[in-house]
C-alpha cells in the first residue's frame, strides 16, 4: 500500500459528512428519521472507516521513504504532493552537539536506561529507550489551486502527518457514538415539540415542529468543518475552517433559538471567538508577510521552463534544515553567560529592519548598483540584523585572531564593521515580530478553546443539547485550539510559550474551583472541560507535546462519555440539578459504572506504576514535564506552576466524585424525579460503553511486539513519530533566562517516581475528601459553605468574571450606546427633522408665492377675464331681431373700411 492513496482516502471522510449536511438541508423536511439512519450516519461511520484505513497504511512498513528525504523529492506531480521524512534525531543530535546542558545528559541518561522500566501497560513507556526511532514523516500537496493573486497563492491543500491522523481517527469515533446516541437522545424532535421553557404572552406553552433532521445536519456540517480544519495544508484553510467551527457551534449552541437563555449563549459564544479570532488574522497575516506562503509544508510546482520547483513551506522556513530544525541554539557568550542565537527566518529579519533595508536599496540605486547586487547586499547584512550580539561575540574573535597575526589591515577592516555593528543595538531584528506572530495565533487558540480571560462563554454553551456538548467538549470545537497550538508548535518561541503556560495554568486553576461549587451537572462538567483544556496548554507551554497532546485525546474520550452519561441522566430524571438527584445506581446502572469510569479516568486513578486509565498516563507526563521543567531552570515561579498543576489534579478528583456521589449514591433527594428515573435505552447506553472502553485503554502501550506492523499503533508511539523536527531540543530563551527543556528528560525515574506518587497522593485525597462530603456523610457540606463562605460567595460567583466583564466591556459600551442613540435622537435626526421642518416651511411659502401666487393667480386671472368677457358678451346676446341687423350692417361695414385701408390693389392680383 502506497501513501499515495492517503490523501484521497482522508479527502473522502472529510466530503462524506459534507454531503450528508447537503442532503438534509435539501430533503431533511421528508427525511425526517431516515436523516440520521440513512444518511447522517452511514457519512460518519464510512469517514471512520476511511481514517482508519489511513492509519493502517500509514503504519504499514513500507508505505513510507526508509530514509529521510531532500525537500521536495520524491513529489508527484499529479497532486504535486510532497512525501518528506526527517529524522528527529537530526534535531536531536544537534542539541547533543550543540547545549552542555546538564538536564540534557539526564536525558540521554533516560535513552540508555529505557529498558530499565517495569511497567507492564505502558508506564513503562515513559522511558526513553521505548520511543519508537522513527522519522518524522509528512505528506503535502494541492488537492485544486483555485488561483495566483501577485505572489499569493490561494489552494485547496493537505498536510497530513501523524497527528492528522490520530485526530481523524478520534474525531470520526467519538462523532460516531455521538450521533448514535444522539438519535435515542433527540427522538422528541421527530414530532410537535412543545417547549416548557418558552412562556408566550397568552400563558401557554410553545409548541414548534420537530427539528430532527436539523439537528443531525447541522451535526455533519460540525464534523465537516473540523476535518477541514484538521486537514488543512496553508493557514487560509485553517482560517476558513477555524471560522466554519465557530458558526457551527454558533447555530447548535442556539438549537433552541426560542429560549432567550439559548440565543444569548450562541451570540455570547460567537462574540467571544471573534475576539480571539482578531488575534489570529494578525498572527496568520505576520506569518503571511514574512515569509510569502500560506503552506505549512513545502510545495512544488511545475514552472514555465517545465522544471520542477519547491517553495519552502512555513514549518521549513521557520526551522531550516541548515540549522538542525532549531529555532533557537544554545551558546556562551565572552562573559560566560548562556544565551540563545534565535534562527529568525529572513523575511522576519527584512521585516524588523525595514529601515536598514531602504538604506540600502536607496545608496544603491544612487550608485547604480543592479537588483541583483543590492539583494546581495542585504542578504550579507542579515546574518548580522538576526543576532548582533551573537555577530558581535564572533567578531571580536576573529579580531583577537587577525591580531595574533599581526594582520592590521585585517583588524582595522573588522574593528570598522564591528563599530557599524555597535549602532544596531542588542535587540535581534524580526524576532519580536515572530513573538507577535506566535502571540498572535495562541490568541485565537484562547477563544476557542476558553482560556482565561476568553473562558466565559463555554459554561453558557451547556444551552445546547446534550450530544452537542459531547461534541464541542471533547473532539471538535474545544480541542481545535488545542490541536492548532501543537500543529503551530515549531513557530512559537520560548517567550509565547511561557505565555501559553501561565495562561493554561490560570485557566486550569481558576475552573477547577468553580467546578467544585456548581450544581448544574453540565456545568460541573463544562468548568472540568476549563480546566483540562488549561492542562493541555500548561504541557504545552513547558515543552510537554506529547504529553499535551496525549491529554488532548485521553480527554476526549472520558470527557464526551462524562456528557454522554450526564445526557444519561437529564433524559432520565428531567432536571440538570445534582441537588435534586441522589440514589441513581440503582435506576441506572449502566450509566452509573460507566460514568464512574469517566470520573476514573479523568482522575488519573491507577495501580502506581502497573496500570491505570488513560489519564493517568496522559496527567502524569503532564506534571512530570512541568516537574523536569521547573527543576531545569530553577525557577520558583516555574515550580508555581507545577504546584498549580498538582493542586489542580486533587480538586479534579474531588469535583467528579462529588459529582458522581451526589447523583447516585445516598437517598433519593427528590422523590418524583427518582420514581421518574429508568436506564436509557440501549440506542444511547451502547455508545457509553464503547467510550467507556476507550476511557479505560486508550493510552495504554507496552510491548505490542505481537501485533506485528501494527506494534506502533500506542498512542504515545504515535505521537512522537508527529513531533515536530527540532522540537525535542533544550529551547533557550532569546529575551529572559527560561529554557525549554527536552521533553524526554521528564521520563527520568528520579523525576517519575515522586511525581507518580504525588499525582497518585492527590488523586486518592481528592476522592476521599469527596466521599467525605457527599456519600459517607462524615462532613458536611453546609457547615463547609457556612464555615467558607466569603470563598464560597466568590467561587460561586465565578470569581465574578461576568460581572467584570459586564463592568468593563458591556455597562461601557451601554453607556456609549446610549450616548450614540442620544446623539442620534437628538443631534443628527434633531439636524435631519430641522431639515424637514425647513424643507416644509419653504414648500409652503413657496406654495403660497408660486403656485397660489403666481400659477392660481395667473390662471384666475385669466379665468376671470374670461369671465367677465363672457358676462360682458351676454348683454350683447338680447334676442332683438333688429339689434342683430344693425350688428351685421356695422360688422360689414368696419370689414369694409379694413380692407379698404389695408388690402393693396396689388395684392388682390
Amino acid at each position: 500500500m502506497q501513501t499515495s492513496f492517503l490523501p484521497y482516502l482522508l479527502l473522502t471522510a472529510w466530503l462524506l459528512p459534507l454531503a450528508a449536511f447537503a442532503v438534509n438541508l435539501v430533503a431533511g423536511r421528508w427525511l425526517k428519521k431516515a436523516g440520521a439512519w440513512g444518511v447522517s450516519i452511514p457519512a460518519i461511520l464510512g469517514a471512520a472507516v476511511c481514517s482508519y484505513l489511513s492509519l493502517a497504511i500509514w503504519l504499514y512498513p513500507g508505505s513510507h521513504p526508509s530514509a529521510p528525504e531532500a525537500p521536495g523529492h520524491a513529489s508527484q506531480a499529479s497532486t504535486a504532493m510532497v512525501v518528506r521524512a526527517q529524522s528527529p534525531e537530526a534535531g536531536h543530535n544537534a542539541d547533543h552537539s550543540d547545549a552542555d546542558h546538564s538536564g540534557h545528559e539526564a536525558a540521554d541518561h533516560s535513552h540508555a536506561a529505557g529498558g530499565g522500566h517495569s511497567d507492564a501497560h505502558g508506564h513503562d513507556a515513559h522511558g526513553h529507550g521505548d520511543h519508537p526511532v522513527v522519522p518524522k514523516r509528512e505528506l503535502s500537496g494541492v488537492y485544486y489551486d483555485l488561483g495566483h493573486f501577485g505572489g499569493m497563492r490561494l489552494t485547496i491543500s493537505y498536510y497530513i502527518d501523524t497527528l492528522t491522523i490520530i485526530m481523524f481517527c478520534m474525531v470520526t469515533l467519538i462523532a460516531s457514538c455521538i450521533h448514535f446516541y444522539a438519535v435515542g437522545y433527540m427522538h422528541d424532535e421527530l414530532h410537535e415539540v412543545t417547549d416548557h421553557e418558552v412562556t408566550l404572552s397568552d400563558g401557554s406553552h410553545l409548541k414548534r415542529p420537530g427539528r430532527f433532521a436539523r439537528f443531525f445536519q447541522y451535526l455533519s456540517l460540525f464534523c465537516f468543518s473540523m476535518f477541514g480544519l484538521v486537514l488543512a495544508g496553508n493557514i487560509a484553510m485553517v482560517f476558513c475552517f477555524w471560522e466554519l467551527v465557530g458558526i457551527c457551534s454558533y447555530f447548535l449552541i442556539g438549537y433552541y433559538v426560542e429560549r432567550k437563555s439559548a440565543s444569548t449563549a450562541a451570540n455570547k459564544a460567537f462574540i467571544v471567538n471573534r475576539v480571539g479570532d482578531f488575534g489570529m488574522i494578525i498572527g496568520l497575516m505576520a506569518l503571511w508577510s514574512a515569509l510569502g506562503t500560506f503552506s505549512f509544508g513545502d510545495v512544488t510546482r511545475t514552472d514555465e521552463a517545465g522544471h520542477e520547483v519547491v517553495t519552502p513551506g512555513i514549518f521549513s522556513q521557520v526551522r531550516t534544515a541548515e540549522n538542525g530544525h532549531l529555532l533557537i541554539s544554545p551558546y556562551t557568550d565572552e562573559n560566560g553567560v548562556s544565551r540563545g542565537t534565535p534562527h529568525t527566518p529572513a523575511g522576519f529579519v527584512r521585516l524588523g529592519a525595514q529601515q536598514e533595508v531602504a538604506d540600502i536599496v536607496y545608496h544603491g540605486v544612487r550608485a547604480g548598483q543592479t537588483h541583483e547586487q543590492i539583494e546581495a547586499e542585504i542578504e550579507s547584512q542579515i546574518p548580522i540584523w538576526r543576532d548582533p550580539v551573537k555577530y558581535r561575540h564572533e567578531l571580536r574573535g576573529e579580531i583577537a585572531v587577525a591580531q595574533k597575526q599581526g594582520n592590521q589591515a585585517e583588524v582595522e577592516q573588522l574593528q570598522s564593521v564591528l563599530a557599524k555593528s555597535e549602532k544596531l543595538g542588542d535587540s535581534p531584528y524580526g524576532y519580536w515580530l515572530l513573538i507577535v506572530a506566535g502571540l498572535g495565533i495562541f490568541c485565537g487558540c484562547i477563544g476557542k478553546s476558553a482560556q482565561f480571560p476568553l473562558h466565559t462563554w463555554l459554561p453558557d454553551a451547556m444551552e445546547g443539547p446534550t450530544p452537542v456538548s459531547a461534541l464541542v467538549h471533547s473532539a471538535t470545537m474545544v480541542a481545535a485550539g488545542v490541536y492548532l497550538v501543537g500543529r503551530f508548535y515549531p513557530v512559537f518561541t520560548p517567550e509565547v510559550l511561557l505565555v501559553i503556560s501561565i495562561v493554561g495554568a490560570i485557566t486550569l486553576f481558576m475552573a477547577a474551583t468553580i467546578a467544585i461549587v456548581a450544581t448544574d451537572i453540565k456545568r460541573v462538567l463544562a468548568y472540568s472541560t476549563i480546566s483540562q483544556l488549561g492542562y493541555m496548554m500548561l504541557a504545552l507551554g513547558v515543552g510537554g507535546w506529547v504529553a499535551g497532546l496525549m491529554h488532548l485525546v485521553t480527554h476526549a474520550f472520558f470527557k464526551s462519555l462524562l456528557f454522554m452519561c450526564s445526557g444519561s441522566v437529564i433524559h432520565a430524571v428531567h432536571t440538570n440539578e445534582m441537588p435534586q438527584m441522589g440514589g441513581l445506581l440503582k435506576k441506572m446502572p449502566i450509566t452509573a459504572i460507566t460514568m464512574l469510569i469517566g470520573c476514573l479516568a479523568i482522575s488519573g486513578a491507577s495501580i502506581p506504576f502497573v496500570i491505570g486509565l488513560s489519564g493517568y498516563y496522559s496527567k502524569d507526563k503532564i506534571l512530570e514535564q512541568l516537574f523536569w521543567h521547573a527543576q531545569s531552570n530553577e525557577s520558583a515561579y516555574l515550580a508555581i506552576l507545577f504546584a498549580v498543576a498538582a493542586g489542580g489534579a486533587a480538586i479534579t478528583a474531588f469535583y467528579m466524585f462529588r459529582l458522581w456521589f451526589m447523583t447516585f449514591m445516598g437517598k433519593p433527594r427528590d422523590h418524583h424525579a427518582y420514581d421518574h428515573a429508568h436506564e436509557s435505552p440501549r440506542i444511547m447506553t451502547a455508545p457509553l460503553m464503547i467510550l467507556a472502553f476507550f476511557a479505560i485503554t486508550v493510552a495504554w502501550a507496552g510491548d505490542w511486539e505481537w501485533a506485528g506492523p501494527l506494534h506502533d499503533i500506542a498512542l504515545e508511539n504515535l505521537l512522537e513519530g508527529a513531533r515536530p523536527p527540532g522540537t525535542l531540543a533544550d529551547t533557550p530563551s532569546v529575551l529572559g533566562a527560561l529554557s525549554i527543556v527536552n521533553e524526554h528528560g521528564s521520563h527520568a525515574a528520579a523525576v517519575r517516581i515522586p511525581v507518580t506518587l504525588l499525582a497518585f497522593g492527590t488523586a486518592i485525597s481528592g476522592i476521599a475528601l469527596a466521599a467525605c462530603f457527599y456519600w459517607l456523610g462524615y462532613l458536611d457540606p453546609a457547615d463547609a459553605r457556612r464555615q467558607f463562605a466569603p470563598i464560597y460567595r466568590f467561587l460561586w460567583n465565578k470569581w465574578y468574571f461576568d460581572e467584570l466583564y459586564d463592568f468593563l466591556f458591556v455597562r461601557p459600551t451601554q453607556v456609549i450606546g446610549g450616548l450614540a442613540s442620544r446623539f442620534d435622537r437628538r443631534c443628527i435626526d434633531g439636524f435631519i427633522d430641522g431639515l424637514a421642518r425647513n424643507t416644509r416651511r419653504f414648500s409652503e411659502g413657496w406654495e403660497f408665492f408660486a403656485d397660489r401666487g403666481v400659477v392660481d393667480g395667473t390662471a384666475n386671472l385669466i379665468a376671470r377675464w374670461t369671465y367677465d368677457t363672457g358676462l360682458a358678451l351676454r348683454n350683447v346676446q338680447t334676442g332683438r331681431l333688429r339689434q342683430y341687423v344693425m350688428f351685421i350692417v356695422v360688422g360689414v361695414v368696419a370689414v369694409f373700411l379694413l380692407i379698404s385701408f389695408f388690402w393693396s390693389s396689388s395684392l388682390a392680383r
